[in-house]
């Protein structure tokens, strides 16, 4: 007979995307609510990358620019609109016009990267969108990267240094091919126990549908393997 869950469950959740994505921000905003609906697991989170549009400079392009070519000037006001309503649910206080500039976001993954290693992601992650979304920052900038890493706790003079270098440039571009190649065409993509995959900035109810699920599913295989292993032994 396979137990059903009720011990506290380990999960690890992979979650891809850009941190010039709004749906990316919303989306962490739902996981963080989706994970209070299922106290008896205990998630993982790792954040990983993806690039919405690789081909803006290094240095970032007009804000302006950037949505001409993206939507047009009409229907970016719509999309965006919309947006700023699931913000609002979300008590995200969504300030799109304060942006002037739409940055190139490889340098960003790259601190994101960096921040795993000292278990500071999750701020560096929050503090970025924070940064973009509602303080209108250049988070393509080296000095705002390097003020983020020093109010989330990182070493910044290490982030310093790194920064202007090519360190991890080439680790963090092969991620982003690899989410492509596993079928992530856009963002955010939660990515489960490594093998189940949700995409969109789904209702905390869905996501958290999914957790209760797929960690029932780890755990009736891990009883599984553990009868097994009983009766091999017997």
């Amino acid at each position: 007979m396979v137990p059903a869950m009720s011990e506290l469950l380990s999960l690890d959740v992979d979650v891809v995307s850009d941190v010039m994505c709004p749906w990316c921000y919303i989306g962490k905003r739902r996981l963080e609510r989706a994970l209070t609906l299922v106290p008896n697991i205990r998630a993982d989170i790792r954040w990983r990358p993806f690039q919405l549009d690789p081909t803006i400079p290094p240095g970032g392009m007009s804000r302006q620019e950037y949505l001409d070519r993206k939507f047009g000037p009409e229907r970016a006001m719509q999309v965006y609109k919309q947006i700023e309503l699931a913000g609002e649910a979300e008590g995200i206080p969504f300030a799109f016009d304060r942006i002037q500039k739409s940055p190139n976001t490889l340098d960003c993954h790259r601190l994101i990267r960096w921040a795993a290693q000292d278990g500071f992601q999750d701020g560096v992650v929050d503090r970025l969108f924070e940064l973009f979304f509602i303080e209108g920052a250049d988070i393509g900038n080296h000095d705002v990267l390097i003020e983020t890493a020093r109010e989330t706790g990182m070493d910044s003079k290490l982030v310093a240094e790194m920064l202007p270098t090519d360190a991890d440039k080439d680790v963090v571009e092969n991620e982003i091919r690899l989410a492509q190649d596993m079928g992530v065409q856009g963002v955010p993509a939660f990515v489960f126990a490594s093998r189940y995959v949700v995409a969109g900035a789904q209702a905390p109810e869905i996501l958290a549908d999914v957790m209760k699920k797929v960690a029932e599913l780890l755990q009736n295989a891990e009883a599984v393997d553990a009868e097994a292993g009983a009766s091999e032994a017997s």
